[in-house]
Order: structure tokens, then C-alpha cells, then sequence
């Protein structure tokens, strides 16, 4: 990889390589795994892979990050305004469910920021895009950060059971709040919950302390609706829609899971924009 050409290049190779790109969906199907086309085409936002924009359908491509034009001359054009040689991506963890494939990322994107990104893909090209971005910050309490911690998939098997069990716990406890239902999804003790939050200490009892902190300064956050839960093996990522202080936010909850109790936790909370600042018309969710 040619590390450090400019975002600007990576951008005019990008848009162009994709709409001129003789790669037929067969090649496109039968050389790499949607997730390494994934991977490969967040890559070339630092290095200007330029086969990465071939895995892109160029005539068919919803983008849901609200700051972004829709389709490749939009993404196109957030690339063009990064600040030269400024990118970086570190994929830290990819999966993929169907024709979905979900990343958590280390970015250096218009500043550090940590990720989620979900693609869509038909017939081995992607067509659709969502986005969770955040500030990158210190380590939480308990010394871990937004990025750390296991990355191997296990579990393949049970993948159905571990996106049941987490979508019966955004459900159960953060949409409807009963608490009194949450030993059955996270056993007591700090060394039972790994928290990644940058704000929540370990264990049920962080996650008590943060909640009390929060009611006491009068802010509230409510998980409203969840829109898919999507997961591989031992990890499972839910993407609710809700309010943080008032103000409308998008949830991107990624969990770790063993023993089919939830043992680990990544979050990134991003409001959403006001309709009149939309670049595109495509919605936030709309799984």
C-alpha cells in the first residue's frame, strides 16, 4: 500500500476509477469476501487503492451520512476537502451478516475520531452506506478506550442466538427500561462487563454510577426505536435511534458475547442533524 497520498487524489481516483472501472460484478464477486471489499475501500480514503472504487456500484449508491451528497460524486467530494495527507484508517474489527458488512474504525477523519460504518451490498457491488462517528477520547475509568479490546470472531454457530439475545436487551432494557431483567442478560461484577463508553467504568455497577451521575445533572437518554441488529459469531451490533440531553441522537451499540451473556460493550452516540443541514434526502436509518 502506497500510504499518504493525498485526499484529494484519492477522491479524483476514486470517483473516477468507479464510473470508468471494467471490472464486471462476477470479478468483483468471485476475488474478495464483501468484507475485504470493505475494508479495502475505507483503506483508499488514506492510500488511493484505486481497485477499491471497482467494488462500488458507481449507478447505484445510497448514502445515509447525513453531512454527504448522495452517491460517489458526494463522497467524492468529502474526500476532496480532507486536508492533504491527513487521512488515516485502522480497521480494528469487520463482520459481516448477509449482504450487510459492519466495521469499527480508529479514523483520522477532519480530526481522531472512532467509527462504525455498515455497507450494503447487491450482487458483490456496494450500493448503500450508514455512518456513526465520533471525537475520539481518553480512556474511560476503567483505563480502556473506544478502539481496544478483542477483535477475533468466534462462535459462528451461534450467531442467531447471540443477535436474539441482544436484540431482547435493547428491547427489554433500553427501550423499555426494565432493569429489574438485567441479570439476564450481563452478570454482576466489574470483570463481567467490559466497557468501552469513555464515560463508564466496568462492570454493572460503572454503568449504575454513570446512570446516577446523568439524573442528577437532569440528563436524560432515550433509546426510542431500534432499527437492526446485525451480528457474526460473538459479536453483535444494534442500531437504535433515541435522544441524548434532549437532543435527537443515532445509537450504535456493538457487544461482545459469551456463554449467551453480554460481556463487553462499544458505543458511539452521534446527533443527528436538523433536516434543513442534510445533504442528501436518504434518512439516517432506513434499514
Amino acid at each position: 500500500m502506497k500510504k499518504g497520498i493525498s485526499a484529494m487524489l484519492a477522491a479524483t481516483v476514486l470517483v473516477t476509477t468507479a464510473c470508468t472501472s471494467q471490472v464486471s460484478t462476477e470479478d468483483n464477486t468471485m476475488s474478495l469476501s464483501n468484507k475485504d471489499k470493505a475494508v479495502a475501500l475505507l483503506n483508499s480514503i488514506e492510500t488511493g487503492d484505486q481497485q477499491a472504487a471497482a467494488y462500488v456500484n458507481p449507478d447505484n449508491y445510497t448514502q445515509h451520512n447525513l453531512t454527504v451528497a448522495d452517491g460517489l460524486t458526494g463522497f467524492g467530494a468529502v474526500l476532496q476537502a480532507l486536508p492533504v495527507g491527513s487521512a488515516k484508517v485502522d480497521v480494528k474489527r469487520a463482520f459481516q451478516d448477509g449482504d450487510y458488512v459492519f466495521t469499527h474504525t480508529d479514523y483520522n477523519f477532519f480530526g481522531p475520531k472512532a467509527g462504525f460504518d455498515v455497507f450494503r451490498f447487491e450482487d458483490g457491488l456496494i450500493v448503500e452506506h450508514w455512518d456513526n462517528l465520533a471525537e475520539k477520547s481518553v480512556a474511560n475509568p476503567s483505563g480502556r478506550t473506544q478502539l481496544d479490546g478483542p477483535t477475533a470472531v468466534r462462535d459462528l454457530d451461534k450467531t442467531d442466538a447471540n443477535k436474539a439475545l441482544v436484540g431482547d436487551f435493547v428491547e427489554t432494557i433500553l427501550v423499555k427500561g426494565d432493569f429489574a431483567q438485567l441479570g439476564r442478560f450481563i452478570d454482576d461484577g466489574d470483570a463481567n462487563y467490559l466497557q468501552h463508553n469513555s464515560a463508564i467504568a466496568d462492570g454493572l455497577s460503572g454503568l449504575g454510577q454513570a446512570l446516577e451521575a446523568m439524573a442528577k445533572q437532569s440528563i436524560t437518554m432515550v433509546y426510542s426505536q431500534n432499527h437492526i441488529v446485525l451480528g457474526e459469531g460473538n459479536f453483535v451490533l444494534s442500531i437504535s435511534e433515541g435522544s441524548f440531553a434532549g437532543k435527537p441522537v443515532s445509537f450504535y451499540d456493538l457487544f461482545r458475547i459469551e456463554n449467551s451473556k453480554i460481556v463487553e460493550h462499544w458505543d458511539i452516540i452521534e446527533p443527528i442533524l436538523a433536516k434543513d443541514a442534510w445533504k442528501n434526502n436518504n434518512g439516517k436509518f432506513g434499514f
